[in-house]
């Protein structure tokens, strides 16, 4: 179940009940930000006797997971069964969708992977197939960046596990995904 573009010609999408339901699940405690301004001083002449300015504090990195989150790898998860676990590395997974990356740039892959994993953990759906090929000589972008991405903030609160595919469902060139139950 690949997803197609999107034409310029056709309107966009009508989000459904299941999405519309998600949504407010997701906003019921957001809290707008206080007001702030702005406020710009005059340049002052430099003075060899003033002190340094005081260093700017480190950003956050936007991408980080939660520390509630902590980064998953191939097939191992905190809180993920044994018995899970063992069922994802022989490919026992009964697969309820999938998604084909390979062929993409990185950009689209990116975009088509959150969104496909938004509808599918939406409409129930807790085990899908990533395909993400194996690239020239087994080196391929997509293939190192899907775990990745599967780690990086809204996806990382969507997914549970994931792990490489068996060899009748991709091997190394896919991986299975197992999703969260929507609360």
């Amino acid at each position: 179940m690949s997803k197609t573009p999107k034409s310029p010609h056709h309107p966009p999408r009508r989000p459904s009940e299941a999405e519309t339901d998600l949504w407010q699940q997701v906003m019921d405690d957001v809290e707008p930000l206080e007001e702030s301004y702005l406020v710009v001083d005059q340049p002052v002449p430099a003075d060899e006797t003033a002190p340094p300015p005081p260093p700017s504090p480190p950003k956050a990195k936007s991408k980080a997971p939660s520390p509630l989150e902590p980064d998953l790898s191939h097939g191992e998860a905190p809180g993920l069964d044994r018995r899970t676990q063992t069922k994802m590395r022989r490919g026992q997974v009964d697969i309820e969708a999938r998604i084909d990356l390979h062929g993409m740039t990185q950009t689209q892959a990116h975009r088509e992977l959150g969104g496909f994993l938004f509808d599918q953990q939406a409409v129930g759906r807790r085990s899908v197939l990533v395909i993400t090929g194996k690239g020239a000589g087994g080196e391929g972008v997509l293939r190192e960046a899907v775990p990745r991405w599967l780690n990086e903030g809204d996806n990382r609160r969507m997914v549970r596990a994931f792990s490489h595919a068996a060899p009748k469902d991709g091997g190394e060139g896919a991986l299975y995904v197992l999703l969260k139950r929507l609360k």
